[in-house]
């Protein structure tokens, strides 16, 4: 069958390989003048019109411009536009449909995303207004997401494990116009919300068949020829109105409350960052070397988004889509087919290559698993030493030559020259694991309100455990540093977000008074200007695939289902899944205010209500009381029920022995939780919920 995008080209009266000669505004005059007006207020001591910051989706934003980062400001279309002139015929999208890879050129990408733009226009998009995409990576998504821009909506992307709920609330909170979904399963979400969405004027569905005709649904193909009255001129008019400093991007991203806030890039979060971050990060312009990459993590992260989609277009990558079980086990397969010259991963799928290396080495004969253990001590000594022993050196070639460059070739790594690792921290055990297999994972550090990376390791910065240095353009600071330096890390750049959507009193809580952005992250600087992180002020849990998962609401929701639970305290961070710790509610020593054995009452009416005698909370531990045990799970089985997503769940769980305490030090002087003393005095019980291997990928 051929894919939607393809026919429409087909179809397109204006033949794709012309769409260059097409005649635009100097793409650079809206931003020269902007840059002028700058220089020109900064000169005279006076502030320009616009502030650092907004929460509305229509306003604009005072460009962080200044000596270490004067390039001038363009908008998507003018990168786009720059990008086609020199890529236009290079392959650009390449998706798998029968078994075969069906690629399209830069020239045929952009002329697709203004037919899109127009059929956005068509149905109604208004300025500043959102669509919101819902469905797995693939060329439908980036066309539907550069389209959008071009008709000066917002993309919003929407994660597929969304609940019809938290789809509502983003696309309620975005006043969304127009929502593309993948498949019948997301149009089913969106069918359960529509009435309650007074802003959505119509749905388009871009792989699955129409289940049945309905008003204002329309498939990939329906829709690319909607805007087919819409002249160019109309367009163009839209697409030349658009200013770098306005929103053209949300990234919705969970804050403490639990409450999802919609981050507000400009045109020049996502130009600015597509182009410098990149190159320090030693992404190749097409002309030089045309990087291929392998899109799958989901795009309404931005690290995926700013990595796979904007940077793609402005130097002129090659991207394949992988298949939507990517993360399921078939990664490795579009690896080993598409052989990427650079690859970005969380660190949990870092992890679970590592795990799946280990099964397999396990399962080995005795000499393989020796040459291995071999090869892989041999290179981890010299990536971590450095030595320029000549012996050493021969040594490690040989290891790579005999033994590792063989498996770096069946995970498909072997024209891949460069390994990044972002949206949560990396461990030291996958990180030597790499090292040992002659493969340097090269850490970001940023966040969704600094367009993805502010900090970037690269093959020329590069540190052990540190996640690099800021790009060039980009400043960090510490604030509040402590005896051993470590402070709170803050950001200043073009990098960082205009604000939160509708949020104004976040949006300023985020920032301090002199304009640099508060990550909430605890890190340390060296003499050489390499960032450490070195924890988090937050209590915001980011799991090993790079989710932010508030802890309080599920803690909360945890404890309110559950009667007889006195605390509840969500583990996860860097974790592959959440698991709890419970602690029971009991009577207090009226003495000493320390936690007794014997339950209370509203907790022994609970042991009664479910059938169980119990009466201490040892009773119910050392027995594992099968009434208690089983009315925990149920509780805990409403709580994920009502989870964002499956992300949110919690999937195991412990009751410990004794609640906490001021006394027990797990409570600090005003009863607040003190998480990393629970997690250091019960790290067995921790550990051993992740104990278990995954061999699939």
């Amino acid at each position: 069958m051929t894919p939607p995008y393809v026919t429409a080209l087909e179809r397109s009266r204006i033949p794709a390989r012309d769409v260059t000669a097409r005649t635009f505004t100097d793409a650079r005059t809206v931003s020269k003048d902007l840059l002028v007006h700058f220089e020109k207020t900064q000169d005279e001591g006076k502030e320009p019109t616009e502030s650092l910051w907004t929460s509305f989706a229509d306003g604009r934003v005072r460009l962080r411009i200044d000596n270490s980062c004067p390039q001038t400001p363009i908008t998507v279309h003018q990168m786009f536009k720059e990008s086609l002139e020199k890529y236009g015929s290079l392959n650009a999208l390449a998706s798998k449909k029968n078994g075969k890879w069906e690629k399209i050129t830069f020239s045929e990408y952009y002329c697709l995303s203004r037919k899109a733009a127009k059929s956005f226009l068509k149905l109604g998009l208004e300025r500043f207004h959102s669509v919101g995409i819902l469905g797995f990576n693939s060329p439908e998504w980036f066309i539907s997401a550069v389209g959008t821009v071009f008709a000066g909506g917002i993309v919003t992307g929407i994660y597929t494990t969304n609940s019809p709920e938290a789809c509502h609330y983003i696309a309620h909170d975005s006043k969304t116009n127009i929502m593309v979904v993948e498949n019948q399963k997301q149009l089913d979400k969106i069918m359960q919300i529509w009435n309650r969405l007074p802003h959505l004027k119509a749905v388009v569905l871009y792989k699955d068949s129409m289940p049945e005709r309905r008003p204002n649904l329309y498939t990939m193909e329906e829709f690319l020829e909607l805007g087919d009255d819409i002249t160019d001129a109309a367009l163009d008019d839209v697409i030349n109105s658009q200013k770098p400093n306005q929103c053209c991007v949300l990234i919705y991203t969970s804050g403490t409350t639990g409450k999802p806030k919609g981050a507000m890039l400009s045109h020049d979060n996502i130009t600015w960052t597509s182009a410098h971050c990149s190159r320090a990060g030693d992404m190749q312009p097409a002309e030089i070397q045309q990087e291929s990459i392998v899109s799958y993590l989901p795009l309404s992260h931005i690290a995926a988004q700013i990595y796979d989609l904007w940077t793609g277009i402005k130097w002129g990558e090659q991207v394949y889509f992988a298949e939507p079980d990517a993360l399921k086990g078939s990664l490795i397969n579009t690896l080993k087919e598409v052989q990427p010259t650079s690859h970005m991963g969380v660190p949990r799928v870092w992890e679970k290559i590592m795990e799946k290396l280990k099964d397999a080495s396990a399962q080995s004969g005795f000499m393989k698993k020796k040459m291995l253990s071999w090869a892989m001590s041999v290179s981890l000594e010299r990536n971590l030493n450095c030595s320029s022993s000549d012996l050493k050196l021969f040594w490690t070639r040989l290891a790579d030559y005999l033994v590792l460059a063989k498996i770096r070739n069946a995970l498909g790594f072997s024209c891949c020259q460069k390994h990044f690792c972002g949206a949560a921290p990396l461990n030291t055990e996958t990180l030597n694991f790499f090292l040992g297999l002659n493969i340097t994972l090269y850490e970001a550090y940023g966040m969704s309100e600094t367009t993805g990376p502010h900090c970037l390791s690269g093959p020329y910065i590069y540190r052990q455990h540190s996640c690099g240095k800021p790009v060039p353009g980009c400043k960090v600071k510490l604030v509040n540093e402590d005896t051993e330096g470590n402070g709170e890390i803050c950001f200043w750049g073009r990098t960082v977000f205009m604000g939160y959507l509708n949020m104004k009193d976040k949006t300023k809580e985020a920032f301090d008074e002199d304009g640099w952005l508060h990550s909430g992250d605890l890190g340390k600087l060296d003499k050489d200007g390499f960032l450490y992180v070195t924890g988090r002020i937050k209590d915001l849990i980011i799991t090993a695939g790079g989710e932010n998962v508030p802890p309080i609401p599920i803690e909360d929701a945890v404890k309110k289902e559950l009667p007889i639970v006195s605390n509840a305290m969500v583990i996860g961070d860097k974790k592959k899944f959440l698991s709890m710790l419970l602690t029971l509610k009991s009577v207090l020593d009226p003495n000493t205010s320390d936690p007794t054995d014997i339950l209370t009452e509203q907790a022994r009416d609970f042991c009664q209500r479910t059938g169980s005698k119990a009466t201490t909370v040892s009773e119910i531990v050392a027995t594992r009381d099968r009434a208690i045990y089983q009315a925990i799970q149920e509780g805990i089985d409403k709580v994920n029920m009502s989870a964002t997503n499956r992300v949110h769940c919690i999937q195991k769980w412990i009751v410990l022995p004794r609640d906490f305490s001021i006394s027990g030090g797990e409570l600090g002087p005003t009863m607040k939780l003190k998480r990393l003393t629970v997690l250091e005095k019960y790290r067995a019980e921790v550990d051993s919920f992740y104990e278990e291997k995954f061999s699939s990928l």
